[in-house]
């Protein structure tokens, strides 16, 4: 019995290595573009493997990114409860574990889908760890650096049906391009004094009062508005996606504002919140085919 409590415990130690709740989300993001390109979306075999391979990928990112930071996990109060800096799991272990991961992960969409979709894959996990999370200590420009591994799984979800790049797929990378930053400064500058005992260099450190950090979410969140709308303009979707985009968009931007004349926890919370309402809400709205 303790030798099965024990391998539970640890294979529940594996699981959260791989930040499921953001893999769902990563999967989503993927099934949302194959579902917006159109014509092959019926291939049910594909979209299969493509979220089979993209689970893949995003676990070991984010499993590689957990090793990486795990000294400065240990010294926030929100992360050091994770597997690596609490000590069960050894380093070694959750390094190989998170390297099969993303490379089989990789492999596999090579092999089942297509191979611009795995370089783009490829290319995920590679700016995720060896940019994004070593440029967190030094420069607060980290925040845009990560926002492109966090676009592209849905470009990955357009090219497994298309087998090419297009205008459309940079519409769609560059609303959840857009869409992260005030998402994450949101959320950076709750989690401030945080991310300032690990010595992160994010733009929410230093700002107790928010005026920085939600001037700059309040100018990605008005960038987001017409870029949010190009769907329409470039035939992905009709006049009420238009309507609807403008009302979600406007919305979000409005939260910012208010988050930046009254920053508050929780107005700051408020724009967290919506964010992650809004991205759903608005990729559902534009595959709806209003």
């Amino acid at each position: 019995m303790v030798a099965n409590s024990s391998s539970r415990n640890r294979a529940v130690d594996f699981v959260a290595l791989t930040k499921p709740r953001i893999v769902v989300m990563v999967m989503l993001s993927a099934a949302a573009g194959y579902w917006l390109a159109g014509p092959a979306a019926h291939q049910m075999m594909t979209l299969f493997h493509l979220l089979l391979g993209t689970a893949l990928v995003a676990s070991g990112t984010s499993a590689l990114n957990q090793v990486k930071e795990r000294d400065a996990d240990a010294l926030m109060v929100r992360t050091r409860g994770r597997p690596v800096p609490a000590g069960r799991l050894s380093v070694s272990a959750a390094s190989t574990f998170a390297w099969l991961m993303g490379v089989g992960g990789v492999v596999y969409i090579a092999a089942f889908v297509n191979a611009i979709t795995a370089g783009l894959a490829a290319a995920t996990l590679v700016s995720y760890v060896f940019l994004y999370t070593p440029l967190k200590k030094r420069t607060s420009i980290s925040t845009l650096i990560g926002a492109v591994p966090g676009a592209l799984p849905i470009v990955g979800g357009w090219t497994a049906v298309r087998g090419a790049l297009s205008g459309e797929a940079w519409v769609l990378f560059w609303i959840l391009f857009l869409w992260q930053l005030p998402h994450f400064l949101a959320l950076a500058w709750i989690y401030r004094e945080d991310y300032a005992r690990a010595g992160f260099k994010m733009l929410s450190v230093g700002d107790p009062d928010g005026r920085m950090t939600f001037w700059y979410a309040s100018l990605y969140a008005a960038a987001l508005l017409p870029v949010s709308l190009a769907p329409t303009m470039v035939g992905l979707a009709g006049a009420g996606y238009f309507v609807g985009a403008m009302a979600l968009s406007g919305w979000f931007l409005v939260a910012s504002l208010l988050a930046l004349r009254h920053c508050t926890p929780k107005n700051a919370r408020r724009v967290f919140k919506f964010s992650l309402a809004y991205l759903p809400a608005l990729l559902i709205l534009m595959g709806s085919g209003l």
